[in-house]
């Protein structure tokens, strides 16, 4: 179940909170940009600070975690430095991620 569901302050994310522990941003054509795991039970609720770089979840383990996110671009930057190794081996799929060309990788 997902038990709630929050835009970003920009309008570019949301941000879900689900049944089975975590919670769960997006971009607006449905992609998953980053789950957020570390909860012991369903995640009830999550929201978005309001600069949209912290999300704050609450959770049926009796705590509420605060997560740093950071902006899209921020998170996409992330991303693609976390397939570094993978595009030196593989350049062509580089090719095909025009996000990830402007980066530095």
């Amino acid at each position: 179940y997902v038990y709630s569901a929050s835009f970003s302050p920009d309008g570019e994310r949301i941000v879900t909170a689900s049944d089975d522990n975590t919670a769960r941003v997006w971009d607006m054509t449905g992609n998953l940009v980053a789950e957020l795991q570390g909860h012991r039970s369903s995640v009830r609720s999550a929201s978005f600070s309001p600069d949209g770089e912290r999300i704050v979840t609450a959770s049926d383990d009796n705590t509420a975690r605060v997560w740093l996110v950071g902006s899209l671009d921020q998170l996409l930057a992330q991303g693609c430095q976390w397939l570094r190794d993978y595009f030196i081996s593989h350049p062509k799929q580089l090719e095909t991620l025009q996000v990830c060309q402007n980066n530095q990788i």
